[in-house]
């Protein structure tokens, strides 16, 4: 069963996480804006609440999953360069200690 979930693809691209939040701030403000007048013409400000839900809904289904449209544009990443020499190495990662600070 877990390996289902393995093969989705949870990622996306800079541009992609734009796209989608466009797209969720304009479906909750068209949505919150109909149902306002739509909810003020009826005199029911139940609908307003209904449609905005509604509104929140499709731009949740529309905007959490990682949709092929949100993965257009992969980062492309450095080269890994080569490892240090064990000398440079073993300094760096006595750097990279630092002692417990007490309160």
């Amino acid at each position: 069963m877990l390996s289902i979930f393995s093969k989705i693809p949870t990622h996306m691209d800079y541009k992609g996480q734009k796209l989608a939040e466009q797209i969720f701030q304009g479906i909750i403000l068209v949505s919150a804006i109909v149902g306002f007048i739509y909810g003020l013409i009826i005199e029911q400000f139940g609908w307003t609440v209904y449609i905005v839900l509604t509104g929140f809904a499709v731009s949740c289904l529309l905007t959490l999953p990682s949709w092929p449209m949100y993965r257009r544009h992969p980062l492309t990443w450095q080269p890994v360069k080569p490892e240090p020499s064990g000398e440079s190495r073993e300094k760096t990662q006595e750097n990279t200690k630092r002692p417990k600070k007490y309160k």
